[in-house]
């Protein structure tokens, strides 16, 4: 059972199976040229039809007659390290659904998963992004992460990965004896090895935002001094966007 298929897969699975229909793949290599795009919708024209996506296809555009909006496979955001994953799977759900039944025809949305009973998708298709947002924020303040938090995170990666600990352990230790700011690691990123290297990371948390740049702002120049500094590439990354 093969996982993470991609556009160009799927499109030959779907020209196979229905091959009396036009299936077209809308993603990055066939939208690169100036009104790519309008081009490869006009390729449907009134007929009976099949779109192929990327998130591309969730964004802005009006398509009156598409009545069945599938997403397949949503398990990677169900089950992500990175404490923003649902909250993105959700918004992603809530966007495409809309492409659906916007004009007389009714719509209706199918996703693949194997965890169908998951809470995130109980509470989505039962009560909508409302609710699921509510549930979210509870959570987020339990766990102490935005917007109940402030966050900071220093990544670190080197061909060897007790060179990547050692550089944010002693990193840790700069931070010293002080209660305003907790630090979680080193501990591997979510992606541990990327392109040869070994990575890890140090995630800072502090409940407000000034004693956080202010310990920052003391603990980067002492960063660049340490000899483990020379043997990685490290980052910080304050308000991170995501933990990869």
């Amino acid at each position: 059972q093969p996982q993470g298929i991609g556009t160009e897969r799927l499109e030959e699975h779907l020209t196979a199976a229905f091959a009396d229909y036009p299936v077209v793949r809308i993603d990055r290599g066939t939208t690169s040229r100036r009104d790519a795009l309008e081009q490869q919708l006009a390729k449907l024209g009134d007929q009976p039809g099949i779109l192929v996506g990327t998130q591309i296809l969730a964004k802005g555009h009006d398509l009156p007659k598409l009545t069945l909006v599938v997403v397949v496979g949503i398990d990677e955001g169900l089950f992500s390290a990175d404490f923003r994953a649902s909250e993105k799977l959700a918004q992603q759900l809530i966007q495409v659904a809309g492409r659906a039944g916007r004009a007389r025809d009714p719509g209706e949305v199918w996703l693949q998963t194997h965890h169908p009973g998951h809470p995130l998708l109980e509470t989505l298709v039962s009560g909508g992004y409302h609710p699921f947002a509510q549930a979210e924020l509870n959570q987020r303040q339990a766990a102490g992460f935005p917007p109940f938090a402030h966050l900071a995170l220093m990544r670190a990666e080197a061909q060897q990965v007790e060179h990547a600990n050692a550089f944010l352990l002693a990193a840790r230790q700069l931070l010293g004896e002080q209660n305003v700011v907790e630090a979680y690691g080193p501990m591997p990123a979510p992606m541990p090895r990327r392109a040869g290297y070994q990575r890890t990371q140090l995630l800072l948390s502090a409940a407000q935002r000034p004693p956080l740049h202010g310990v920052l702002a003391q603990l980067v120049p002492q960063l660049y001094a340490l000899p483990e500094a020379r043997k990685v590439r490290w980052s910080l990354d304050v308000d991170p966007t995501d933990l990869y």
